[in-house]
């Protein structure tokens, strides 16, 4: 496995096969479903496939995807942050989603900050975007303490709710 980043309470890797059962929970958690939509995964062998298809994909096409957050003492999974590049956005955008019991903890800000840095410091990225609906307050706030500020709302393709586009020039980068 690749990609290990550590902060002081978490662990950050790339997602394996033996993932998938963390990876179907997860998928199917209400606020899952709720914000970023449902993607059919019903089963452990739907969500291997998910898996393959989708994160691995996205490591050996741009170098990031979807990463395993799991707690630094136990080893347990909690969640995933990462970095995605959507057809429909200039900049690569940084997502996150933890099981509804490891919410509000601090877990998404830890991850959240470390994958910035990483963007900024081992990918030389100059711009990370987000993307969230209007009504989720949590990522609004996690957003912008994590320094991003709204840029605009648009709707993606394939959307019917419109989304609010969040910006974090890294250093070196001016936005405009």
């Amino acid at each position: 496995m690749a990609l290990m980043l550590e902060t002081s309470q978490l662990l950050i890797r790339e997602f394996a096969i033996t993932d998938a059962a963390f990876a179907f929970r997860l998928l199917n958690t209400p606020s899952w479903i709720r914000f970023i939509g449902d993607k059919g995964i019903y089963s452990i062998s739907e969500a291997q496939d998910y898996i393959v298809q989708r994160f691995h994909k996205g490591y050996e096409e741009t170098g990031y995807g979807a990463w395993l957050v799991l707690l630094k003492e136990t080893n347990q999974p909690v969640g995933l942050c990462g970095l995605f590049q959507r057809t429909y956005l200039e900049h690569p955008d940084i997502g996150f989603a933890f099981l509804p019991q490891f919410e509000g903890k601090g877990y998404a800000y830890e991850a959240t900050t470390a994958t910035i840095a990483y963007a900024e410091e081992q990918l030389r990225l100059p711009c990370l975007l987000a993307i969230t609906h209007d009504d989720n307050d949590r990522s609004v706030r996690l957003l912008e303490r994590a320094g991003f500020a709204y840029k605009e709302t648009m709707l993606p393709p394939d959307e019917n709710k419109p989304l609010l586009v969040f910006r974090r020039a890294l250093p070196g980068y001016v936005v405009q």
